[in-house]
């Protein structure tokens, strides 16, 4: 009988995206280690010649927490705390492209188009948080920017089985979508039918299309405008992309948004004057900013916003000595930026 060790390879070469960082000693995408291969890397070495899946990265054995069932409580949440390290750097490499991607929302956005994002599992939950969010913070309507998850609004909260590899649910998922719309699919493998059928429909319908994914060549990418790749590596349990993949998305889609609402206009200097005061929070912090920034005292604040019934709106009229009417008609013409109608002359 041949032994492994003497029994000649037959594998072919393995293309960058096949190589494991660390269970192969790929020095292009340290920090992950060279170490033997242990019995664990043979099995998934002999399993990736038959399903893709196999071959990506956050499928593949971290070696940094093989032992992670030997460790106490303090240990496993220091290893995961490591792993957790790895992310802003990883998100930080794909910037550019996230800032591409932030350009095309932006001018779509200017058409009065949408944006909608399209996830499953995971990544839906986190679309559509970062969705929900937008309307007290920036008060953005909910019909211009939302999130759309595999196996409908249910699967927020329950997992819907089989909905994700629907790639004909995806398409009609996204049927609504025109030109003037941006469809930003999000999938950790890069390779989600439902997400993948989305993306094919709202491209053949003219929309603007956007990509999120934590693997270097993800499938996504063919149907994608711009895309984001965010390569967080093997996760710390196999497979499980709720951990890095999911830190990595919800990091690169708070940037997204927050970036986009930034260049609308709904933030002066780093406060959020476009905010919705629906709660006793946020009421106080409208007149905080009013302000502030009108350089007024409380009563006066608040005098202008019962008038005005906005931050910025009372803020000019304030500020420039108009009406809300006239405030409002300043706001519009400078296309929302406070900043812009404070500043002329």
């Amino acid at each position: 009988m041949v032994s492994d060790s003497t029994r000649p390879s037959s594998r072919r070469e393995e293309t960058p995206e096949e190589t494991v960082p660390g269970l192969r000693g790929d020095s292009r995408t340290e920090p992950f280690p060279r170490r033997r291969p242990s019995p664990t890397d043979r099995t998934l070495q002999r399993s990736e010649r038959a399903d893709p899946l196999d071959r990506l990265l956050t499928e593949q054995i971290n070696p940094r927490t093989e032992d992670l069932d030997r460790c106490d409580t303090l240990g496993i949440l220091q290893r995961l705390n490591d792993e957790d390290q790895r992310v802003a750097p990883a998100v930080r490499a794909a910037l550019p492209d996230l800032a591409r991607a932030v350009e095309v929302a932006l001018d779509r956005w200017r058409r009065g188009g949408r944006i909608v994002l399209f996830g499953a599992g995971t990544s839906g939950r986190l679309a559509t948080l970062d969705a929900a969010e937008l309307l007290p913070t920036f008060g953005v309507p909910p019909d211009r920017y939302l999130a759309r998850i595999a196996g409908g609004p249910g699967a927020i909260f329950r997992a819907v089985e089989g909905a994700e590899d629907d790639f004909a649910g995806g398409e009609a998922a996204a049927s609504d979508l025109d030109r003037d719309d941006v469809a930003f699919g999000i999938a950790a493998s890069g390779r989600t039918p439902w997400v993948l059928g989305a993306m094919s429909a709202a491209r053949r319908r003219g929309a603007a299309t956007l990509g999120l994914a934590c693997v270097p060549r993800p499938e996504l990418a063919q149907y994608c405008d711009v895309t984001v790749r965010v390569e967080t590596g093997p996760e710390a349990i196999a497979g499980s992309t709720r951990l890095k993949a999911g830190t990595a998305q919800k990091l690169v889609l708070n940037a997204f948004s927050t970036a986009l609402m930034v260049r609308l206009g709904k933030v002066h200097g780093n406060l959020m004057v476009d905010l919705q005061p629906t709660n006793s929070k946020l009421r106080r912090r409208a007149i905080r900013l009013v302000e502030q920034i009108a350089g007024v005292d409380r009563a006066t604040a608040e005098r202008a916003l019962a008038e005005a019934a906005d931050v910025k709106t009372a803020i000019v009229l304030l500020r420039r000595g108009v009406s809300a009417v006239q405030a409002r008609a300043l706001l519009e013409q400078a296309e929302g930026s406070l900043r812009r109608v404070l500043e002329d002359p």
